[in-house]
């Protein structure tokens, strides 16, 4: 089954339709939505007389469950299903074929037209996360007796990298992986629920850093994922998630929202903890300083050892 790339993302996800509240279910469709999404989405790709055997039901219920939630019959939600998995695993080879002819190929100035895609990610990016959300992923960050420790992909990793540098200067206690390798799994023996794991994880999605999010929740450590609108697998493991819109006149899917997002996220932190972490970033200041860090500790440096001053004009007259 084939979805056209330029709707995609445009309706909700199977599993955003079944965690909605307020839908009516009798038990056994209850189960039948346990099954679904305890083996997301792979428990919906058979039969619907395989899903009814495994959630104990009958047949008909499976289709009065896919009516009651807005399809004409199962097979149209396996449809949709179906399509929201092609999608969360596109390379950039298939959507490079998908965009051949698009827009952007027909462009004179591909360049800007990109740059207008984009900004209408970011714009879309502004409305994907509620106020509330970045207040709850505040609260799991701040507490500075909660270890931190981040995890990203190929290229989400260099996000994961960024909010380290950013978190370290505002509290104690982060610890960046970088690349995953056999060793970096060592760490989870040390993890437990006072432990909070930050995940940033976009199509296409790395096992990896899956099955790090995995072991780490299942010993208890709390997850703060970044991720876009299909979700990654961590979702159902994570405390808070928050979604970025990826899509841009591109075969490759653009991280800049997802680094507005992160950027915005360290805002609020630091709006919200702005009393207690000024002491930390002057104690930092001092720190480069001291060690002339950046161009204008030197200059700084350099200054001072140029600047007679009474010390320095005592020694000429002695001399």
């Amino acid at each position: 089954m084939s979805l056209d790339i330029r709707t995609q993302g445009k309706a909700a996800s199977l599993r955003t339709l079944l965690l909605k509240s307020g839908l009516a279910l009798t038990p056994s469709e209850e189960r039948i939505v346990q099954v679904l999404l305890a083996d997301y989405p792979t428990a919906g790709l058979g039969t619907a007389t395989g899903l009814a055997k495994r959630a104990g039901v009958s047949d008909p219920t499976v289709g009065r469950l896919a009516v009651k939630l807005g399809f004409d019959g199962y097979p149209a939600m396996q449809a949709r299903l179906l399509a929201e998995v092609e999608t969360r695993l596109h390379s950039p080879l298939l959507m490079m074929e998908a965009k051949l002819h698009g827009d952007l190929a027909e462009s004179s100035e591909p360049a800007a037209s990109y740059m207008r895609s984009v900004i209408a990610c970011l714009d879309k990016a502004t409305l994907t996360t509620p106020a509330a959300t970045y207040e709850r992923a505040i609260q799991m960050v701040a507490n500075p007796r909660s270890p931190l420790t981040l995890v990203g992909g190929r290229f989400s990793r260099h996000l994961a990298g960024m909010l380290a540098g950013y978190l370290t200067q505002l509290r104690p206690g982060v610890r960046d992986l970088g690349v995953l390798s056999p060793q970096s799994f060592d760490v989870l023996i040390d993890m437990d629920r006072r432990d909070v794991l930050i995940v940033f994880d976009y199509r296409r999605y790395q096992n990896d850093v899956m099955n790090f999010a995995e072991q780490a929740a299942a010993r208890g450590a709390r997850i703060l994922l970044f991720t876009d609108p299909w979700l990654s697998p961590v979702a159902e493991h994570a405390e808070v998630t928050i979604v970025s819109p990826v899509e841009a006149a591109s075969p490759y899917d653009t991280l800049a929202p997802a680094l507005a997002q992160m950027e915005a996220f360290v805002a609020h932190l630091l709006a919200a903890t702005s009393k207690t972490t000024r002491a930390r970033i002057e104690r930092l200041e001092e720190v480069r300083s001291l060690n002339a860090v950046t161009l204008d500790h030197d200059r700084q440096q350099q200054a001072r050892r140029n600047f007679p001053g009474p010390k320095a004009g005592n020694q000429e007259q002695d001399a």
